[in-house]
């Protein structure tokens, strides 16, 4: 039965799929540190140094998996990582965690 919170199979590949780069993963923790406060693309840049095309890259990329939000503000967009989208990916990774651990060891008990 699957849980109601859990996200599919193919969104949590699509998010695990954007942090599987170094920058861009670079970028999130950046957020994270940052908190719900979020950090300017400027503050971003200048924290990462990185190019501001890579870095707007990133962002899209980001962004499109759900990790970061972005609002604008006139000319200034805030960014954000999108903290509840990140607990659903660790807990569809966790969420059988250690399910199976002592499956082995109760075979082994009844073969005997």
């Amino acid at each position: 039965m699957k849980d109601a919170q859990m996200i599919a199979l193919e969104q949590a590949a699509q998010g695990f799929a954007a942090i599987g780069s170094e920058p861009r993963l670079e970028v999130l923790k950046v957020l994270v540190r940052a908190g719900a406060g979020g950090l300017t693309v400027g503050k971003i840049q200048h924290r990462l140094g990185f190019p501001a095309s890579t870095l707007a890259h990133h962002l899209r990329f980001l962004t499109a998996a759900g990790l970061i939000e972005q609002e604008k503000f006139g000319r200034m967009v805030l960014n954000r990582a999108a903290f509840g989208h990140i607990q659903k990916l660790a807990k569809f990774l966790l969420h059988e965690c250690c399910a199976e651990e002592f499956q082995d060891i109760a075979e082994i008990g009844h073969a005997s």
